[in-house]
């Protein structure tokens, strides 16, 4: 069908005429929907074309599907097939298949199809599609959605993670987390009375099923964004397939550098201070509070693994910027996603120089595993692990071998003491024990809701019309954010991670944590 021709058609069934077959009417509005609603995407994704032209387009196809529908399902499908266009038109746009002036020519033409009078087509149209496009609205309206997860009722996000699996708690925990974010502010009447749902896909932590989550996710949850995906080898798979079809990947569960380039990868946006300034707190906290000399200190670690990687280079940028050199330090692996421990016990053994401290940068039950085996060989050891441990359940895991493995723990945290009294920890227990009765407050979870709040507050400064491009312009010139954390958050075109700050936490007798001064 040529553009021509199907811009008359698209003007016939405006103006009404005939007395078509229901099946009919629906197959004519699905073809068109799979037409018309690229220029529609086309026409989005350019600035310079007035919205209101772009609406009346929308509001008159909407009542075509309207009208065509016999029932409820009919028009979901109709209406679903519209924004896949859509999406397909605004991905022309933005990929460089086509430009802005050949959008605005597109739409130039649909609206002279809509203006003129239009043939007769008695088989394809009842005339009642003419009451139903007199009548359109000029408003915007709910049933046709121009963009992939938005509708004037809902934004869709999604979450891969793991939910079964040796890690499945990050991944409870992080969903957790935001969808307490999430009701609260749905409770208040949601954004621009649009309410939040989160939709989950299970992972297992496992990168070569991280593709098929984040499939789901895009092509059958039909997810506006992506948010608090955890784990940095599945990132390594999810970030790309985000970035492909420019899709929002915000607070990311992880500190490792793939979510960090430089510059930055404009749909990729971090809330979280990284591994590699974390375990750099910890090496200034072993060698200047603890008086630990360098070559004592050695680094616990998956094998291959980004986030190991990311660690060890903040352990070796520490030691450089102390004035040490970062040659030889020592690496002690095991294999990611499992608790097999023994080779990096053993390594550990055979040291000649006795290691007094270890940053770890590993899952909590490997993290629990290493301690427990390395406990009475080294009783005073120190122990330091980062924010993506999991605290709660490493705390657990050392509380059910005994004070004595638990006493000392230090984490690292991208957030502050759930213990405490700040303001944001004070909104986030009350919020948490109001929509899960029963969930402890935990460090996951409280990084989950501060994640979530800061895209919450991106979203409402975005407004009502609300796309991917809008929303990543707003997020890129946020300043000064203050949710009472204690510190500002902020981004920038060049800044795409909002804190850096670092907190000190220890396990005390009792197997709770204890804020530390790090330095």
């Amino acid at each position: 069908m040529t553009l021509r021709r199907m811009t008359v058609l698209f003007g016939a069934m405006l103006a009404g005429a005939g007395g078509a077959a229901a099946g009919d009417k629906t197959d004519v509005v699905r073809d068109l929907a799979g037409r018309v609603g690229p220029i529609i995407g086309s026409a989005l994704a350019c600035r310079d074309i007035a919205r209101p032209r772009i609406q009346i387009i929308v509001d008159k196809f909407t009542a075509v599907i309207v009208e065509a529908s016999t029932n409820e399902a009919e028009r979901s499908d109709l209406t679903q097939m519209l924004d896949r266009s859509v999406a397909n038109g605004r991905s022309a746009v933005t990929s460089g298949r086509i430009d802005c002036g050949s959008a605005d020519r597109q739409l130039a033409d649909l609206e002279r199809s809509i203006a003129r009078p239009a043939p007769a087509l008695p088989t394809v149209v009842a005339p009642s599609f003419s009451a139903a496009a007199a009548t359109a609205p000029t408003a915007p309206v709910p049933i046709a959605p121009a963009v992939r997860g938005v509708t004037d009722r809902e934004i869709r996000f999604g979450i891969a993670a793991p939910f079964s699996g040796a890690s499945k708690e990050l991944g409870r925990q992080m969903k957790l987390g935001i969808e307490t974010a999430f009701n609260r502010v749905n409770d208040a009447g949601g954004v621009e009375g649009r309410m939040l749902k989160l939709f989950a896909a299970d992972d297992a932590f496992t990168p070569s099923r991280t593709a098929e989550a984040m499939k789901q996710l895009y092509d059958k949850d039909q997810v506006f964004g992506i948010i608090g995906n955890v784990g940095t080898s599945t990132a390594a798979v999810a970030v790309p397939y985000a970035l492909e079809r420019r899709m929002l990947f915000f607070g990311g569960f992880t500190g490792a550098n793939v979510i960090r380039n430089d510059p930055p990868d404009r749909y990729v946006f971090n809330y979280r201070a990284s591994y590699t300034e974390e375990t750099d707190a910890a090496v200034r906290y072993f060698i200047k509070m603890r008086r630990i000399l360098p070559r004592q200190i050695a680094v616990f670690a998956p094998q291959q693994d980004p986030g190991g990687d990311a660690g060890y280079a903040g352990v070796a940028k520490a030691f450089r910027s102390l004035g040490f050199s970062d040659a030889g330090i020592l690496r002690l692996e095991y294999k990611r996603n499992t608790v097999d421990v023994d080779d990096a016990v053993n390594l550990l053994k055979a040291q000649k120089v006795p290691i007094k401290a270890v940053v770890m940068i590993a899952s909590y039950r490997a993290a629990a595993r290493f301690i427990e085996k390395t406990r009475d060989l080294y009783p005073d050891m120190l122990y330091s692990n980062v924010s993506f441990v999991g605290s709660t359940a490493l705390a657990e895991e050392l509380k059910l071998l005994g004070p004595r493995y638990s006493t000392g723990a230090i984490v690292t945290q991208v957030v502050p003491a759930v213990s405490g009294y700040s303001s944001i920890v004070l909104e986030y227990k009350n919020a948490l024990a109001k929509y899960f009765p029963g969930e402890a407050p935990d460090y996951v979870s409280l990084e989950g809701y501060v994640s979530a709040n800061v895209l919450i507050q991106a979203l409402k400064r975005t407004g009502a019309q609300l796309d991917t491009e809008k929303l990543i312009d707003v997020l890129e010139n946020m300043r000064n954010l203050d949710l009472g954390l204690g510190t500002q958050l902020s981004f920038g075109r060049a800044e795409h991670q909002a804190s850096h700050k670092i907190w000190g936490t220890a396990l005390d007798e009792t197997g709770k944590y204890q804020a530390i001064e790090l330095e």
